[in-house]
């Protein structure tokens, strides 16, 4: 189909999604073009609104409001409005029409378009002259050669963006706005409605609602709650796919099982419904549904430590295979049906990213390391999703927005509102799109040793208090002060505490990511995880980057008079549990179990916790499983103070374990907002203490 063609006096170039006219540019969603196309190509004849569905919204249930609103975006891109009518018309009750005159162009895209005159002339419609007809052979032999021109010109200009497609944003308007954490959301199909998350007090549990847009009307749509993951719609707009988490009743290889859950969308704004398990996983972990058609979903599976993407058959009930790599691992992806095309995120050669553009089939179309602009840490993940705009995804790195092109090019996207913010879902007619906003509010929270090494529990108090996230805090060796990580300021810092007036110690710049921090033996360092790169600060705010090959997953412990630290590492995108030599780089593997914490405790000993929360001592041949603390793991972590581990186990009761009488003591039993053990002392425990986790969903207006 010709790429270009006039509208009156505009100049309509879908490759760009623009119409031009006296050299001002205005750039509209693909849908809305196509709709304009599909009346330009029957100039001049009532067309029904069913048949422009059909035509441009093929396999996609949507309603006449979404084509009610791409003709009203082309009415005010063409200067036109509803009563004047002079380019569309609308006939009650038929449909539309295109009512002004229509060139198609055929010079080069490329070529600027030249402004329309009296004085241009249509394209000739004459009669060939006889030598122009070419037999039957010579024109075969002109159509493989065109042919073949086309494919080797295809193979250099595949996916090349166009520089003057920008993504801009133009509004915000939040969608949902109650005290819990919403997330997740997604549109249904037709855009009528938005599908989220909305979680309970638990904050891992959650049911699944729907929300009117034009009615703000909203629905519950599952009867429990449930530890529910992102959910995707079917083509046809019926049934939600998404995968569902709960213990598992005789774990294998793993503590959680993991369900593929379908819901049918219409029953369930009727009613809150129960879903129905499609598939069960035992001995994997399988995340991000995505359909690829009304009969395969597209997964990811986690085994032998890698991710490799399925094909899962909805009737045969089997899986294959649809991507997979053996050195490094997959992030993330996403699947454009519009384009019949799998974008894929994944940790490749020298520790880069890199971005894969597969066919459903898995067939690889192409493969371009993603260029991180100095925004961007350099071992940071990224969670694309394909954008409106042709050969452009887009994603969030917090408070920033992005798009990436096909051949791994990133450019930023200034966005309104200076909150953190999840990667876009965009609505199906491409003029809008949903964003997750938000942030968490903690506290560190004290309780102190009685004479007895008891816990006085009633004279808890809060230590450190804002309206934003503290966290990791721990107490200075041979010293008085605090150091925590806190969000106070706008941005995850490092900050330090006598007790009477917080000071910020790093200066990290926007969107850095702060995980773990750790002394130094002395007191007069700290050792931190900033965007899975290790910096070490001394106390004045002095900071060194130690380089590093790998990024750093989790650092677990820092021993600073060797110069070692314990972390789990992501080398060649496996997960591996290591002492890293801090002052060469050198990594020694220390066992193959995928670990989730580690320390080291007075004597020497390394005791860390697998993904199953159970608990090992390292030994001289073999590591140990230390018996007395099994069931007394979970994700609130654990620490130590001397060779006693102080740990909170599933149950919220907050236990002690000698290693060296292996006496074992249940201390007290904390509230269910305490979601970390943080640090230990002979005068007190560190707790951090959730009071609230709110997010949003939040639709932003893209810039005509």
């Amino acid at each position: 189909m010709t790429q270009q063609y006039w509208v009156g006096e505009f100049f309509v170039d879908l490759s760009r999604n623009q119409i031009t006219v006296n050299q001002e540019v205005k750039t509209l969603a693909p849908k809305a073009l196509s709709v304009l196309t599909v009346l330009a190509q029957q100039q001049g004849q009532v067309i029904s609104q069913d048949a422009i569905l059909d035509a441009v919204w093929q396999d996609t249930i949507v309603s006449p409001n979404t084509l009610q609103r791409c003709i009203a975006q082309l009415r005010k891109a063409l200067g036109d409005d509803g009563k004047e009518q002079h380019f569309i018309k609308t006939h009650a009750k038929q449909g539309y029409s295109l009512e002004c005159d229509v060139r198609w162009q055929t010079q080069s895209p490329s070529a600027a378009p030249a402004q329309y005159t009296e004085d241009t002339q249509p394209e000739s419609s004459h009669t060939p002259a006889p030598a122009q007809i070419r037999s039957r052979s010579q024109f075969g032999f002109a159509l493989f050669a065109a042919a073949f021109f086309i494919v080797g010109l295809a193979a250099s200009v595949l996916f090349e963006p166009s520089s003057s497609e920008q993504l801009t944003i133009s509004e915000f308007r939040p969608l949902t706005a109650t005290d819990n954490r919403e997330v997740a959301g997604v549109y249904s199909p037709d855009g009528e409605y938005i599908v989220f998350h909305r979680f309970s007090t638990e904050l891992c549990r959650n049911s699944i609602w729907a929300k009117r847009i034009d009615t703000q009307q909203e629905f519950r749509l599952t009867n429990n709650l449930d530890i529910n993951g992102q959910h995707q719609f079917s083509p046809d707009g019926k049934t939600l796919a998404f995968v569902q988490t709960s213990t598992c009743v005789q774990p294998v290889t793993q503590k959680l099982c993991y369900h593929l859950m379908t819901l049918e969308f219409d029953k369930a704004l009727q009613t809150p419904q129960t879903p129905t398990r499609v598939l069960e996983c035992k001995n994997s972990q399988i995340r991000e549904p995505q359909w690829l058609d009304s009969e395969h979903i597209a997964l990811l599976q986690k085994t032998d430590e890698r991710w490799k993407l399925l094909r899962y058959s909805m009737t045969d009930n089997t899986s294959a295979p649809l991507y997979e790599i053996s050195d490094g691992d997959i992030i993330s992806y996403d699947y454009s049906r519009k384009d019949g095309l799998l974008a894929v995120v994944r940790l490749g050669e020298g520790e880069h990213y890199y971005l894969d553009m597969l066919r459903p089939d898995g067939e690889l179309v192409s493969s371009h390391r993603i260029h991180y602009p100095n925004t961007i840490a350099r071992f940071r993940p990224i969670y694309p999703n394909f954008s409106p705009y042709e050969n452009q995804l887009a994603f969030s790195t917090g408070r920033q927005l992005y798009t990436l092109t096909y051949q791994g090019q990133v450019s930023p996207v200034t966005l309104p509102v200076d909150e953190p913010m999840g990667s876009p879902v965009f609505h199906p007619d491409g003029n809008r799109m949903l964003v997750i906003k938000g942030q968490y509010d903690s506290d560190i929270l004290t309780m102190p040793f009685g004479n007895d090494d008891s816990l006085q529990t009633s004279q808890a108090t809060i230590l450190e208090r804002s309206t934003k996230e503290e966290s990791n805090a721990i107490f200075q060796p041979e010293g008085d002060l605090l150091a925590f990580n806190s969000a106070r300021s706008g941005q995850m810092q490092i900050w330090l505490s006598d007790g009477q007036v917080p000071r910020q110690l790093s200066n990290f710049p926007m969107d850095t990511f702060l995980y773990e921090t750790h002394w130094s033996a002395d007191g007069s360092e700290l050792l931190t995880n900033a965007d899975k790169a290790l910096v070490k600060f001394a106390l004045d705010g002095t900071a060194h980057a130690i380089p590093l090959a790998h990024p750093v997953e989790q650092l677990f412990y820092w021993d600073s008079r060797a110069q070692t630290a314990l972390a789990q590492l992501k080398i060649n995108g496996v997960l591996t549990f290591a002492e890293l030599n801090l002052t060469n780089s050198a990594i020694r593997v220390l066992n193959d179990r995928e670990v989730t914490w580690a320390l080291k405790t007075a004597d020497g000993s390394l005791v860390y916790t697998d993904h199953m929360d159970r608990f090992w001592r390292s030994g001289p041949v073999e590591d140990e499983l230390i018996e007395p603390l099994l069931d007394q793991g979970s994700e609130r972590r654990f620490t130590a103070y001397g060779n006693t581990l102080y740990g909170i186990n599933e149950n919220a009761q907050l236990w002690s374990y000698d290693l060296h009488s292996g006496n074992f003591k249940i201390l007290t039993t904390v509230a269910n907002d305490i979601v970390r053990i943080s640090a230990v002392n002979d005068q007190q425990i560190l707790l951090i203490k959730q009071l609230t986790s709110r997010k949003e969903v939040v639709e932003l207006l893209l810039a005509e």
